[in-house]
């Protein structure tokens, strides 16, 4: 637990995070922190493993939790060599049960649940019930496309409306409605009548970013790396084809046995330089003469403001399917170039595809990209309901 004395007579938000597989989620709620912190004194629960790099921003109250994460089999894991995953859950509920009773939030922000976090929900369900007992008033922050290709998507999208309407007070997408819609990529057989708003996109705060003359690498990246293995090796044998210099930025969570092998592999290869993770990668990509990456929520709005000439190669699997929608929408508009996935990508499909890279010029994608400030202002609004009304009670 940190910094836990409140700064002065602001109403208290409570934000859950729970990021699992990379460190999109973490990243977009660290950026909605920074905006809310203006208007609320924000306690932040923090559930994955903090990585290098990335750090709590000043004037938020960071409580970390025991930190549990997904491999890529969707198995839930512990981060901590010292805690199973039974004795990890146990600490944590604690720990929340705590943080509830001892900041008594006005507000509480939960990440992603219900549309996600399915495996968290014996934390998540008691705190949001405690939190409204206390008379808090209870939202979701969700990113702009769902997952929608789940086998039991209709079964998971009615329990996830049937969640929102008996415990949340309103829904933030954080997306431009011209964009993606909440309902582009939710589907429940009834409709929802909790509040949905869009907020517009995420963006973290940065400093003005200086010019800077475009060098001639490519920049390849994958986000928090978990999943970047088979981008970075095909990237790797394109630079044998094309003999372009590559920059490649593994992430703070490619596996180490990954990161290793990917440095044997450019060891021979002087035009590759390898870098483990990177505090900026949008600025990275200003500096870069094409970015070779991935479509994960933060990673493409890097693409959008850095203006880069951009060819994604979206990760999926049978179930997952949130990159690949969001790299069409993008490619509809001209914003990047999309990677087709029909021949597995290799070594010679990404050579042939950044010959037509090196051609493309992106176009601007006009985006609603204010979605913190925004946020914020529409969880003004939420506080100020909750004054001229009785404490909400749920079992």
């Amino acid at each position: 637990m940190r910094d836990m004395n409140p700064p002065g007579p602001r109403a208290t938000l409570l934000f859950y995070c729970q990021h699992s597989l990379g460190i999109g989620h973490l990243t977009r709620s660290f950026a909605l922190a920074c905006a809310l912190r203006e208007r609320f004194r924000v306690v932040f629960l923090n559930g994955g493993r903090l990585p290098d790099g990335i750090t709590v921003p000043d004037g938020v109250e960071c409580i970390d939790l025991p930190p549990l994460g997904m491999d890529d089999g969707h198995t839930v894991v512990s981060r901590d060599a010292g805690l199973d995953v039974h004795a990890a859950r146990a600490e944590r509920r604690l720990l929340i049960d705590l943080a509830v009773a001892t900041v008594k939030p006005a507000l509480l922000l939960v990440e992603l649940f219900p549309f996600g976090r399915k495996k968290f929900a014996d934390e998540i369900l008691p705190m949001i019930r405690a939190a409204r007992r206390q008379g808090a008033k209870v939202a979701c922050s969700l990113r702009d496309i769902l997952v929608d290709a789940r086998p039991d998507q209709q079964h998971h999208d009615d329990r996830a409306r049937w969640l929102v309407d008996r415990y949340f007070d309103a829904v933030i997408v954080h997306s431009d409605p011209a964009f993606a819609r909440l309902e582009d990529s939710f589907r429940p057989s009834k409709p929802m009548r909790t509040p949905v708003w869009h907020s517009g996109f995420v963006v973290p705060q940065r400093a003005a970013a200086p010019t800077v003359m475009r060098c001639e690498h490519l920049l390849v990246s994958a986000g928090g790396g978990i999943v970047g293995d088979a981008l970075f090796r095909a990237a790797i044998d394109a630079q044998r084809i094309t003999q372009r210099p590559m920059r490649i930025v593994g992430g703070p969570f490619l596996p180490e046995a990954h990161w290793r092998s990917l440095q044997a592999q450019a060891a021979p290869l002087p035009g590759v330089t390898l870098l483990r993770h990177v505090s900026d990668l949008a600025a990275e990509m200003r500096g870069a003469r094409a970015s070779i990456s991935q479509c994960g929520y933060n990673t493409a709005l890097d693409l959008i403001v850095s203006e880069v000439p951009a060819l994604v190669v979206p990760y999926g699997t049978v179930t997952e399917n949130e990159q690949q929608q969001r790299a069409q929408r993008l490619a509809a508009l001209g914003a990047v170039l999309c990677c087709d996935d029909s021949p597995p990508l290799d070594g010679h499909a990404l050579a042939g595809a950044i010959a037509r890279l090196l051609h493309f010029k992106p176009q601007p994608a006009a985006l609603a990209l204010d979605g913190a400030e925004r946020t914020a202002e529409l969880l003004v609004r939420l506080a100020a309901s909750r004054m001229h009304e009785e404490p909400a009670c749920a079992s």
